[in-house]
């Protein structure tokens, strides 16, 4: 499989980052093993997770998506064929953010212990406070890096005016840089990431990895009213039911059924193809979705059908 530069980080990825929020919440261990070892043996060997998931199901707090993902790794022994992403700042089970120099530091070692390894190749701040000061956030990171228990840094649901604060930060005082985005960002949600984090991105050549690629399903067509909606996502896709939505399905529709492939892979391909996107991050609970992954990476798109899904979304 082709792989993409993420950034000026020097890894090279997958065009497509399996989404490891699913690990301890939709699939229990042995049916999360099973989905890993399909998107492995596919070549999608970029796994994104977090500290946090999967804290929102029933009787979980926290490290759930971790601990599996470490127990998979140690037992396929491939940890070094693996492109591993994790997050820290959401504090699980805690009320308020932190990123703290000491909750930092702490966070780490937990998610390196649950995750079976030494080190993590690209560490996000998931959530930020803004009360506590961006050097010392970054200072923890430096710390992190010197020990080598972390390699590249990364900023997900930072605003942007604390992105550049940090930029600027790390640049005068010599700490590290945040060297990779992951922002929301869909043919549903575009104005935030394209308003406010794109020019960052191509300013600083930073990596773009976008979450909730399908908007948490409504793009894979899956829902056609919103009395098929069911289940933990009823309230984020409810929102989607609008003229716009709508619009943006049937030109999925049409197009995927003119290259007999499904709407998922569009929807995905659509992302992959956008300036300054390294890759999206998309989730899998099915061999059949595995599949809408495949699809996009072959699927190519004419100019026409691109402006298409451009103009539909805006």
């Amino acid at each position: 499989m082709k792989t993409r530069h993420l950034g000026k980080t020097g890894i090279e990825i997958p065009p497509i980052v399996f989404g490891g929020n699913v690990f301890g919440w939709t699939l229990d261990e042995k049916e999360s093993f099973q989905i890993l070892d399909e998107a492995f043996e596919k070549g999608f060997t970029a796994i994104d997770t977090a500290d946090s998931y999967s804290h929102w199901a029933q009787g979980n707090v926290g490290g759930e998506s971790e601990t599996i993902l470490g127990k998979w790794m140690k037992e396929r022994g491939n940890r070094e064929k693996i492109m591993l992403a994790t997050k820290v700042g959401s504090n699980p089970g805690h009320e308020g953010r932190d990123v703290s120099r000491n909750y930092i530091l702490k966070a780490a070692e937990d998610s390196l212990r649950r995750l079976q390894t030494d080190h993590i190749d690209l560490y996000f701040t998931h959530w930020d406070n803004e009360y506590t000061p961006v050097e010392e956030t970054l200072e923890a990171y430096q710390q992190l890096i010197k020990d080598g228990k972390v390699r590249h840094i990364g900023a997900s649901n930072l605003s942007a005016n604390r992105i550049r604060e940090s930029l600027a930060a790390a640049e005068e005082n010599g700490l590290p840089k945040y060297e990779v985005l992951q922002p929301e960002y869909s043919l549903m949600e575009r104005k935030k990431f394209e308003d406010n984090y794109w020019e960052i991105a191509k300013e600083y050549e930073l990596g773009v990895i976008s979450y909730f690629s399908l908007a948490s399903g409504f793009l894979t067509g899956k829902y056609r009213t919103k009395e098929d909606i069911q289940g933990s996502r009823s309230e984020i896709v409810e929102k989607y039911f609008s003229e716009k939505g709508l619009k943006i399905l049937n030109t999925l529709d049409e197009i995927s059924k003119a290259h007999g492939v499904s709407d998922a892979a569009v929807a995905i391909h659509w992302l992959m193809d956008r300036p300054d996107i390294s890759a999206p991050i998309v989730s899998a609970t099915k061999s059949s979705q595995l599949k809408a992954f495949e699809e996009a990476v072959e699927l190519k798109l004419s100019g026409e059908e691109m402006a298409r899904l451009n103009d539909v979304s805006r």
